[in-house]
């Protein structure tokens, strides 16, 4: 196989995966749905829903503790999605070899 044509493709994947990687989201909510997250392919934040219900002024700490999980699972939902796609893009690449 021709170097070069070897180079390309693998540029060509990586931009492919660029953009799934914008266009892919995980969303996780917590406390009943009391918070909810949403994240994208590169692990940021896209936007937080919290439900008035959860807010007070007098005892942040759930509050805090509900956000911290709605994104530890969105992070590990993220992960899977991630797992799933690489390893699909893996096989469908050429062997060097």
């Amino acid at each position: 196989m021709n170097m070069q044509k070897l180079l390309q493709q693998a540029q060509d994947m990586q931009e492919r995966m660029q953009r799934e990687l914008e266009e892919i989201s995980a969303e996780a909510g917590v406390g009943g749905g009391i918070v909810s997250v949403v994240m994208d392919g590169h692990k940021h934040l896209l936007s937080i829903d919290i439900d008035p219900e959860a807010l007070d002024p007098e005892d942040t700490s759930l509050l805090e503790d509900l956000l911290v999980a709605a994104f530890n699972q969105a992070s590990k939902k993220m992960d899977e999605i991630l797992r799933v796609k690489v390893g699909a893009i893996a096989t469908s690449m050429p062997s060097i070899f």
